[in-house]
């Protein structure tokens, strides 16, 4: 895992407090994403695609523990953590629910990646942006099938 020094210097204090919140952010979708794909493969047509779907969830779960290490380090507590939006019961819906909320969340954390200063924490958000693209094409995929 990383470390990231609390209250690091290169770090203003605005962009440390955005970068808290966004960490905080991120920590509670990722949350949210590995308890409503933990749904949606229990619902999935075939095992296949259940197959899939977790492995997509092992992926948000890294990232959870990613962004929780450095929202941990930053300020030395753990954030409070929350599902953000609850995950459709109907198994189309939640796939439509899950390829959205990929999409939007590869602009966000691409946008953190833009201005955050530390490295460590920059290819952490790039890499989770380039998975989360790469989970969104695979929601489509399941949503085509049917």
């Amino acid at each position: 895992m990383w470390y990231v020094q609390p209250y690091y210097q290169a770090y203003p204090d605005r962009q440390n407090d955005r970068l808290i919140k966004d960490l905080e952010k991120a920590v509670n979708g990722e949350h949210s994403a590995v308890v409503c794909y933990q749904k949606i493969a229990q619902k999935a047509p075939d095992s296949e695609t259940k197959k899939q779907i977790l492995e997509i969830r092992q992926d948000e779960i890294r990232h959870f523990n990613s962004f929780l290490t450095f929202y941990t380090s930053l300020t030395g507590r753990k954030p409070d953590i929350s599902i953000t939006e609850p995950c459709p019961e109907q198994y189309r819906n939640a796939l439509e629910f899950a390829f959205k909320d990929e999409q939007e969340t590869v602009d966000f954390y691409l946008d953190i990646a833009d201005y955050v200063k530390n490295r460590a924490i920059r290819e952490a958000f790039k890499r989770a942006a380039a998975d989360e693209q790469n989970h969104a094409v695979w929601f489509l995929y399941f949503l085509s099938k049917r």
